[in-house]
């Protein structure tokens, strides 16, 4: 069995680039949880305000109401800087406009370390991928390979199935579990059978299952697309 490399500590900035509001919460938020206990800072940017996701509320109503949860969400382990970019909920593509933006953003805020979104077509077999992760994730790796070397960050990792490196998140779980359950009104409506915190220690119970090709801890992963391993 190929062992995990343990996650790089050589870096003080991340940046988390994904599609929607709780994309952060369903794998990299009990990393994000350990990294600021350590001190190091992360900015959150979404593509857009998740506002077609909530069914039976108008995107008007939604949008805003996604960004909420998600600020308050990203609060509990750390984080305080969230921004939104505006691009359309389920309409992301791989456009010039939206690798532009994550350019200037990458260039503005100057990570060290960039964390995206898996732009795999399946989780695991039967389980595709949504489309506008894919885009989205097509689009951070294209901009990261247009920059000057010099000025790019020094790595870019995917928080996905095909991993490569992991973080040890035992202390982390339950801060997971309450930053993601801060998107009540999102939850309760996906599976209102199901209360929301019950919901949230499901999902972080599956996405940190005990790993035995990382000494059988409870682990957050990652793949390594572009850096130094």
């Amino acid at each position: 069995m190929t062992q995990l490399a343990a996650f790089p500590t050589d870096w003080q900035t991340a940046l988390v680039l994904v599609a929607h509001p709780d994309d952060p919460e369903y794998g990299m938020a009990p990393a994000v949880a350990r990294w600021t206990s350590e001190g190091r800072h992360l900015v959150y940017a979404l593509a857009s305000s998740g506002e077609a996701g909530i069914e039976g509320m108008a995107p008007a109503d939604a949008g805003p109401a996604r960004e909420a949860e998600q600020r308050a969400s990203a609060g509990v382990v750390g984080v305080d800087d969230v921004e939104f970019w505006g691009f359309p909920d389920s309409a992301i593509r791989n456009t010039p406009q939206l690798r532009d933006r994550i350019r200037e953003t990458i260039t503005r805020v100057a990570p060290d370390v960039v964390l995206s979104l898996y732009g795999g077509p399946e989780w695991a077999p039967g389980q595709p991928n949504q489309s506008d992760h894919m885009e989205f994730a097509a689009a951070v790796l294209e901009t990261y390979d247009s920059m000057d070397p010099i000025a790019r960050p020094r790595r870019l990792f995917e928080n996905g199935p095909q991993a490569t490196h992991a973080v040890d998140v035992t202390e982390q779980i339950d801060l997971a579990v309450s930053s993601l359950a801060a998107h009540e009104q999102y939850l309760s409506v996906l599976d209102p059978d199901t209360p929301v915190v019950e919901q949230a220690r499901r999902q972080i119970d599956m996405v940190t299952a005990p790993r035995e090709d990382f000494g059988g801890v409870r682990a957050a992963c990652f793949e390594l697309k572009r850096g130094p391993a």
